[in-house]
């Protein structure tokens, strides 16, 4: 079998020339530690008496902060335009802004101090430092984020998957020929889904779609047990999310919750955009913890790492256990197809 050269991998010099998302928290908090950690060495390796350290520091702090907070507040609002500009043109805007913070805080905060060139001079140098941090940064990650998306796979369907389905579907062959030929549609459809290339974020609507019929064809083998309750709210349809993000989180429930027990369990899913985010919420009942099967974590893991790959500190994932039912929440920022926000 050949193996093609992943494009994500290829253009990874290319994405590390691109700017951050200065809209996104993580980033937002890497300048700020970066620009303050700069300055502090700075300070540290000119000082002379440790007896004036700290008068020094609260100096720079004065110098620092406001250009820097001013500075990230207005590449914030211009985002949306700067992502539209060629490279280049977008790491000038980027750094004029920068140069201009400072001008405008040493103008308002010393007009009568002379050392205007020294801070544009250190205003410079601290945008040089961070843009070759985040340059570094995304070439670091733009493979494993590449990696990733083919991981994707990783949190496949359990092998067993296929061999129930095609018993459930044998089950129902002579009695109900129809419902049989449904099934097998539906299955060729979800390990149609499962074997493509899975590295670009999908709508929200597929993945529910894929849902559906997995647990289609999980209601072959498990019947009346098996009941499902969603709660969807169309305006999240359109988000777009990593491939296969629910799908293992509802196999989980099935396997946990409904395989074990005896009796009818209910799985619910419940999707909400709330402002501009996406809320995902999946749950199972317990069964008696006698006969409670162990899990492994991979698929919770998996879809954790992914969502940090994808959207940094935007998305969580949490776990809730209660007396009654296990619960996974997941948080992600509402995108649309153009990567655009509300």
């Amino acid at each position: 079998m050949i193996i093609k050269q992943n494009p994500h991998l290829a253009g990874a010099a290319e994405a590390a020339r691109a700017l951050p998302d200065f809209r996104n928290l993580g980033v937002v908090l890497r300048i700020l530690l970066l620009v303050n950690g700069l300055a502090v060495v700075a300070v540290l390796l000119r000082n002379a008496d440790v007896r004036l350290l700290g008068g020094e520091l609260l100096d720079m702090a004065m110098r620092v902060e406001f250009p820097l907070i001013l500075s990230v507040a207005v590449l914030f609002l211009i985002q949306p335009g700067l992502a539209r500009l060629p490279v280049v043109a977008g790491w000038l805007l980027a750094g004029g802004v920068v140069l201009g913070a400072t001008l405008f805080s040493h103008v308002l905060l010393a007009p009568a101090d002379d050392g205007l060139p020294r801070a544009l001079f250190w205003a410079a140098v601290a945008t040089l430092g961070v843009a070759a941090y985040f340059r570094q940064h995304v070439a670091a990650h733009v493979p494993a984020l590449a990696e990733a998306r083919l991981l994707a796979l990783t949190a496949r369907i359990r092998p067993h998957f296929l061999f129930n389905s095609l018993n459930g579907v044998l089950g129902v062959l002579r009695a109900n020929p129809r419902r049989a030929e449904e099934a097998l549609e539906e299955l060729a459809d979800l390990f149609r889904a499962l074997m493509k290339d899975n590295r670009e974020l999908v709508p929200l609507a597929d993945e529910i779609a894929l849902c559906e019929r997995y647990l289609s064809l999980e209601g072959l083998r498990l019947g009346e047990r098996l009941q499902v309750a969603w709660q969807r709210d169309a305006r999240a349809d359109a988000a777009r999310v990593p491939p296969f993000l629910l799908q293992p989180l509802v196999e989980n429930a099935v396997f946990h919750g409904i395989e074990p027990g005896v009796g009818p369990g209910t799985v619910s899913i419940t999707i909400a955009r709330r402002g501009p985010a996406v809320h995902i919420e999946i749950a199972n009942p317990l069964p008696d913890p006698g006969i409670q099967q162990p899990g492994n974590r991979m698929a919770l893991d998996n879809i954790r790492e992914r969502l940090m790959l994808f959207y940094d500190l935007e998305a969580t994932l949490d776990t809730e256990q209660g007396p009654d039912a296990y619960r996974v929440r997941i948080v992600l920022p509402f995108r649309d197809g153009g990567g655009g926000r509300p």
